[in-house]
């Protein structure tokens, strides 16, 4: 993020698509680019951009960029398709620039493709999905399927993964009125089923998981007794088997249930799941929530928490799988975390299914974890820290250093402070930016001496992991002081959303 000149929020974004000025320069009409037209606009003064076909004038959006000119200009002139993806998908940009739409790219023509074979279509109908699906031939065997089948008060959905290992964090289910969706991530693949079922079906249902053959059950309820004809009329992402990256978000609706405070200007707050929700969010991945402001989507990342450290590793309420508790910062001039403060216990807000690239496999072997974090980038280490903690036997030491401005900034020190003492393996170090006279702690900022003296093996060779999180000056300037300490890509994690 780059500090934006006054007048360049994003409520003032806001303001300035609704104030009736033509920003994509058009007039109100929509037209078809060439890609060599699209390129033509390529300066900051005239920007074009393509995203998922269609194309936008950001011309009046530069100054208002939270990432700076520089980021927008990579795709000036080009698709940006795979850079905004990769930088933040979930943005909802045909919101935010629908008053900057120029309109789509011109298509190239292409081949048409053979007629889909009989066998095919009845593959499908058979809950089968066609070996063509954006996977090679070599790949079809690993392809999902599933079945159904029903008693007069159950209906009983059979996911086939074809995949060891399966967990309940790999099954994400949503059942919305009439309208099932189940989803199963595997690796860098998602799978879904969704459809609009037949008849109506009570708000709970069973998830069973068989994780050593990685067949997963949905068992529903029947409203009424009566026999299904089918299970239901397909949605348009049914029976799809593609890469995570490209699959929209899917959210549900959450009601917030307690608000509690942390420090001066941080919150924790308690979100309840659906009971019609099955979710999990695994360690080290984050969910979106995502408000209406004055009439605009906008949508931010959050990486989910405990309700506290567990200093009694006993403790398993609250790993429960209902609710979700989201550490959140309120910034006196920031439009979201301001509208999440006026939310009313009992009030709702829309919470996405999980993303993040952390595997608990980068800390299964693990000896020595070393965690890095600035202000609320300490929020992915509280699960990350539990699970190693609690799950991991081969650990050694786990070490925090916490970077804040302020004594009154930092986020769960009396926990922090009694875990250390209830688990020696476990050690915390706080460093400020903006002591005062009387503290008598580390102080400065992240650099390559700070962390020498404190980042020590526990013997030689020891396999290491550290996790760093915070501003991305702070992520960037930890990643080149780790580097210049010896320590190898593999062993490092930066967590960005």
């Amino acid at each position: 993020q780059v500090p934006l000149k006054p007048g360049r929020s994003l409520m003032d974004w806001i303001r300035l698509t609704k104030s009736g000025k033509d920003l994509a320069g058009l007039k109100g009409r929509l037209i078809e680019v060439t890609e060599d037209e699209l390129a033509k606009h390529n300066k900051k003064e005239d920007c074009w951009i393509c995203i998922r076909g269609l194309v936008y004038n950001v011309t009046p959006y530069m100054e208002y960029h939270p990432g700076g000119e520089d980021e927008l200009m990579k795709a000036a002139g080009m698709d940006g398709t795979d850079l905004f993806d990769q930088v933040h998908r979930w943005v909802n940009y045909e919101s935010m620039l629908k008053e900057c739409l120029v309109g789509r790219i011109a298509l190239k023509p292409v081949a048409v493709p053979k007629e889909t074979s009989i066998s095919e279509k009845k593959k499908q109908l058979n809950g089968m999905l066609p070996e063509k699906k954006l996977l090679g031939a070599s790949a079809k065997d690993l392809t999902p399927s599933y079945d159904w089948f029903q008693t007069d008060g159950l209906i009983t959905i059979v996911l086939y993964t074809k995949q060891k290992d399966m967990n309940t964090e790999l099954v994400i289910v949503d059942c919305q009125d009439k309208r099932l969706r189940g989803e199963i991530i595997m690796n860098d693949h998602s799978y879904v089923l969704e459809v609009d079922l037949d008849h109506a079906v009570e708000e709970d249902f069973v998830v069973n998981i068989a994780e050593k053959i990685g067949k997963v059950e949905i068992i529903l309820k029947k409203k009424d007794n009566i026999h299904w004809k089918m299970l239901g009329q397909p949605l348009e992402s049914h029976n799809t088997f593609i890469k995570c990256k490209n699959r929209g978000l899917f959210y549900r609706k959450c009601k917030l249930v307690s608000k509690t405070e942390v420090t001066h200007d941080t919150k924790l707050f308690r979100f309840l799941l659906p009971k019609s929700t099955h979710l999990q969010v695994p360690t080290g991945q984050h969910v979106y929530l995502k408000q209406i402001i004055a009439g605009t989507e906008v949508v931010k990342p959050y990486t989910p928490v405990l309700p506290f450290l567990l200093l009694d590793f006993q403790e398993t309420s609250c790993h429960d799988g209902a609710n979700i508790y989201l550490m959140i910062k309120i910034y006196s001039c920031g439009l979201f975390t301001q509208a999440l403060d006026h939310l009313r216990i009992g009030d709702y807000i829309s919470i996405s299914n999980p993303e993040g690239n952390f595997k608990k496999s980068q800390v299964q072997a693990l000896e020595d974890l070393f965690l890095l974090a600035a202000g609320t980038g300490f929020t992915p280490m509280v699960k990350v820290l539990n699970f190693v903690l609690t799950e991991v036997s081969s650990l050694r030491t786990a070490k925090l250093i916490f970077f804040n401005k302020t004594e009154d900034d930092i986020l769960w020190r009396n926990q922090l402070e009694q875990l250390a003492l209830r688990d020696e393996r476990f050690e915390v170090q706080f460093v400020l930016s903006e002591p005062t006279k009387d503290w008598v702690g580390k102080q400065g900022r992240i650099s390559s001496s700070l962390l020498s003296g404190f980042m020590k093996r526990s013997r030689k060779d020891s396999k290491v992991l550290i996790c760093i999180c915070g501003p991305t000056a702070f992520t960037e300037q930890g990643v080149q002081c780790l580097k210049d300490l010896g320590y190898s890509q593999e062993e490092m994690h930066a967590f960005t959303a």
